[in-house]
């Protein structure tokens, strides 16, 4: 007999299942303490996607083949008076890019932000390139940023005759700091006097304890209509400042709470297990290992004429047998995460693991949802 945490890595190929009952006590914990503002984000303040097609040029004959670039560059040569016909460009030092940005909340004319620059034809490399300007444009068509200059490069490229060599992605760039904001958007996020956080993960234990955490206080302001909502009166106190409401509740804390989910992706092999995960009794045999759980309690008895009172405590006994007598013994407070450290203490791989979950949830043994990427 031995305990899981003194077994050594064996050349075992068969999978093997090791099952823990875990205390109702672990419950409650799995889930550290985080900040409202780590957990929520305020309706009204949002990012904007602009987007442009601009010409990038400067490059050393890794551009364009295509007529597209020829037709763009003939387009911008007459707005300066320069009439050229396409047909008679034969320039490889351009290509044809699609700029695109996001326009950060709250931002005002005049002010900048970072443009990705993307090769939009067949070139082979947007090296030593520059970016000439672009007006970018949201949905609604309007115009609202202005993005130029020359582009940065996460790799390289270089070729001859007989070879060539390239590192990273060359057909991509960005222009730090590239765009000129032209027009903001306004953000109403107070308004009627509500302010509204919608929960990035929906759940309504978590909405109803940022309500109660909100209301503890600032007195009855808060309540969730709905998993993934929180409303909020803005006190009198604060009519005139509501963004130091707002950055009075992103500042508090509260305990996330989040369903039990098993994530599996069978094509990389990867499992993520949630720490409210719990395994019942159950006896799987998988390859050439059998495991098999069983459950009891023992009592805890006060000694004669004592103030202590008798307890009842669960206790989880697990064997397992492989061409011969094998005692594997996990303490009673054994959760999900035993069963990944024993599946390693063994050199069990995770897709061994991964055929186990599904069966153990066939027979409903794991008690949470196990979702299959």
């Amino acid at each position: 007999m031995k305990k899981i945490t003194d077994l050594k890595k064996s050349a075992l190929l068969g999978a093997v299942l090791i099952c823990a009952a875990a205390l109702p006590a672990f419950a409650g914990v799995s889930q550290p303490m985080a900040r409202v503002k780590d957990i929520a984000t305020v309706e009204g303040i949002r990012e904007n996607q602009l987007i442009g097609m601009g010409l990038v040029v400067g490059l050393q004959g890794t551009g364009d083949k295509g007529n597209m670039a020829m037709q763009m560059m003939s387009n911008m040569t007459e707005q300066f008076g320069v009439m050229v016909d396409p047909r008679q460009i034969n320039s490889k030092n351009a290509a044809v890019v699609t700029v695109t940005c996001q326009l950060p909340p709250f931002v005002s004319p005049g002010q900048n932000t970072d443009v990705l620059v993307s090769a939009m034809g067949d070139a082979n490399s947007l090296e030593g390139g520059v970016l000439l300007q672009t007006p970018l444009k949201a949905a609604n068509g309007r115009v609202y940023a202005v993005a130029q200059g020359p582009l940065t490069l996460g790799g390289w490229s270089a070729s001859g005759a007989a070879a060539s060599a390239k590192k990273n992605v060359v057909t991509v760039g960005r222009i730090p700091n590239g765009a000129i904001v032209e027009e903001g958007v306004g953000m109403n996020y107070a308004g009627n006097g509500m302010i509204n956080l919608l929960l990035r993960n929906s759940d309504f234990t978590t909405a109803q304890r940022v309500a109660g955490a909100i209301n503890q206080k600032f007195g009855t302001v808060a309540h969730a209509p709905d998993p993934g909502r929180v409303s909020v009166k803005v006190p009198s106190s604060y009519a005139n400042s509501p963004a130091a409401f707002v950055a009075s509740i992103e500042n508090m804390t509260v305990r996330p709470d989040a369903a039990a989910k098993v994530i599996v992706n069978e094509r990389t092999g990867t499992i993520v297990m949630g720490g409210n995960v719990k395994i019942g009794n159950v006896s799987v045999a998988h390859g050439n290992l059998t495991v098999r759980v069983s459950e009891g309690a023992d009592v805890s008895q006060p000694d004669a004429l004592s103030a202590g009172q008798t307890v009842a405590t669960p206790q989880t006994d697990i064997a397992s047998n492989e061409e011969g007598p094998q005692l594997v013994e996990l303490p009673s407070t054994s959760t999900v995460q035993d069963l990944t450290a024993a599946m390693n203490a063994v050199g069990v791989g995770p897709r061994d693991l991964v055929a186990v979950l599904q069966a153990m949830d066939e027979a409903g043994a794991l008690h949470g949802a196990l979702i299959v990427q």
